[in-house]
């Protein structure tokens, strides 16, 4: 009986010796959780700023996340966003030259990406007119911030949405781009 307590508390003995002398685990660093906040593109929460009816010309003010609002613009019949910052600083998106060059409107809500309270990104719905028969939509990608301007022009499909989100929570590190040849 002495000899099985004896290595009953040696095994007490080493266990504890084993936990005290394993370093501990490393910390980790929770990335900030990116969530999605929708605003509309259209209707009663938006104000019309100008209306030029011989030009057939209108841009309305639409509220954003956390002082940002977009100007939505429709210019013979193609419609595109604008940025403004919290400043007042405007920062056009120009999607009738880096998303498509046909005949378009927008979807009826825009998608930011908000990080820390903060949005990092903007996703808007264009459709495009680019075939007689059928529309085609395609998802704006935009980072928002200092260097606002389009990352991506996503074609509309099955996981388009997630590419989407994907894309919108990298535009920090993405380059802009061009305008279409």
């Amino acid at each position: 009986m002495a000899r099985s307590a004896l290595y009953l508390w040696s095994m007490v003995v080493c266990g504890l010796v084993a936990c005290r002398s394993a370093p501990p685990a490393p910390a980790t660093r929770a990335e900030p959780v990116v969530t999605s906040v929708y605003t509309p593109l259209s209707g009663a929460g938006c104000s019309l700023v100008r209306h030029d009816r011989e030009a057939d010309e209108s841009t309305q003010r639409c509220p954003g996340v956390a002082g940002y609002a977009i100007l939505v613009q429709d210019a013979d019949a193609r419609m595109s966003v604008t940025l403004v910052a919290p400043d007042g600083r405007e920062q056009p998106l120009n999607y009738w030259s880096v998303i498509t060059r046909s005949f378009s409107r927008l979807g009826e809500h825009a998608e930011w990406r908000v990080r820390n309270g903060a949005p990092v990104a903007l996703i808007v719905p264009v459709i495009a007119s680019e075939d007689p028969d059928t529309d085609v939509e395609y998802l704006a990608v935009a980072r928002v911030g200092a260097a606002a301007c389009v990352t991506d022009r996503i074609a509309q499909g099955p996981s388009a949405g997630e590419n989407a989100r994907r894309a919108a929570d990298s535009s920090a590190e993405r380059t802009c781009l061009g305008d279409m040849d």
